[in-house]
């Protein structure tokens, strides 16, 4: 099974080439799912599908469009339910208690982000499901995405660090809490859905930075468009997400003799040139203007496939040969390991001393600019020290070394 997420700044068309790279896969004779955890999906219009903008058949179960090609639009009320509703429950109690208004009170315990959360636990679902060879995933745009694929990493830390401690202390004094405080503390239901969640959300993180799912870049040739997507690469390496290729939307085709299109064509060029340095070790394909708007599944592919067409080579449904971000192997010295961890186009948009480290116990602090990253460590890295670390070739270097007995021992 290959997973696909697409990303990029709000406006560049994700949802355009996310639904055609779909098509194409169909058409290839992939059976094929697109989803979106965009809460602002546009799926239904640019398949064309006139019935699901009405309120009709697209929804919360993938709905064929072509043979072999599927949509859906995460149901994200059911899932909340499925997945919120013990905990939502104990809030809405606690509020109660406190005089709250209903219709407010479920308001303030709605998690935030639900919608592009949830989406997320269906598309676990359905990759357990084994129905599909491929799975395209129009993302929210760039900063949501980020944040979302940050959120089980650090759940889990909340979850494994301070919830058993919480859950100890809450069950044995549970009694003196409630009449001290005169509210409600949360049953064994609460954190049972707290640690589900946390575990749905892990298995999520397994298949999203698994070899064979990739995030894809969509950007269009613009000055600003360009830097965030190199924040982009960076910080997507930094949370373990392989990052495969970067598909360059919108662009003027040269010819015409109207100064106001050369210009564009000239300014786009110019930035083209810079795309490919900024990315480079990654194909970039690139997607020119159309007569018209790419709208319905046969215009969709066809746009698909002259853009990946771009890049001669690249087999733009096969499972990428790019390593993963995080990595480790034996330094130089005996008793050494060096940690890898892919920081590409870092220096383009944050400065050396930007990059921060720290240890505390079997956690190691990585900060990279404004965003940070609690990476636990293996238990045989966990019982080391940090002996060096150093920004080199795109990459953090980070030495571990063993205490000097266990080296002395062998």
């Amino acid at each position: 099974m290959r997973i696909l997420l697409f990303t990029g700044k709000g406006g560049v068309g994700k949802s355009t080439v996310s639904a055609g790279t779909a098509a194409m896969s169909a058409a290839r004779g992939r059976r094929t799912l697109v989803l979106s955890t965009d809460a602002a999906h546009s799926l239904a219009d640019a398949f064309d599908l006139a019935s699901a903008r009405e309120g009709g058949a697209l929804g919360s179960d993938p709905v064929e469009v072509a043979e072999d090609l599927y949509v859906q639009h995460v149901d994200a009320q059911r899932r909340f339910e499925q997945s919120w509703a013990e905990v939502q429950g104990y809030l809405l109690s606690v509020l109660d208690t406190i005089g709250v208004d209903r219709i407010a009170a479920e308001e303030l315990t709605i998690l935030p982000g639900a919608e592009e959360v949830f989406a997320l636990l269906e598309l676990r679902r359905m990759a357990n499901s084994g129905e599909w060879d491929t799975i395209v995933v129009d993302c929210a745009p760039t900063a949501e995405t980020l944040r979302l694929l940050a959120l089980p990493e650090a759940l889990g830390w909340y979850l494994d660090r301070i919830l058993p401690v919480q859950r100890k202390m809450v069950k044995a004094l549970k009694p003196v809490l409630t009449k001290a405080a005169g509210v409600p503390m949360p049953g064994d239901s609460v954190f049972d859905a707290l640690v589900r969640l946390h575990g749905e959300l892990t298995e999520v993180r397994a298949l999203l930075s698994g070899p064979q799912s990739s995030v894809r870049i969509v950007l269009t040739p613009e000055r600003v468009v360009l830097a965030e997507a190199r924040r982009s690469w960076t910080t997507l390496s930094l949370y373990g997400y392989r990052v495969d290729g970067v598909l360059a939307n919108r662009i003027f085709p040269a010819g015409g003799s109207d100064d106001w299109r050369a210009g564009w064509v000239k300014a786009q060029d110019d930035v083209l040139g810079d795309v490919g340095a900024s990315f480079e070790g990654l194909p970039v394909w690139r997607s020119y203007y159309r007569p018209t708007e790419p709208v319905g599944v046969t215009d969709l592919r066809e746009t698909a496939e002259a853009a990946y067409a771009s890049v001669d080579g690249v087999d733009p449904l096969a499972v990428p040969e790019t390593p993963a971000p995080f990595r480790t192997e034996p330094g130089t010295d005996p008793g050494t390991t060096v940690v890898h961890l892919a920081l590409p186009g870092l220096a383009r948009w944050v400065e050396r001393d930007q990059v921060q480290l720290g240890r505390n116990g079997d956690e190691l602090a990585i900060t990279v600019g404004a965003y940070r990253r609690l990476l636990t460590l293996p238990a045989a890295l966990a019982r080391m020290s940090v002996t060096g670390a150093r920004v080199e070739d795109g990459e953090l270097r980070v030495t571990f070394s063993r205490p000097s007995t266990d080296t002395e021992s062998e």
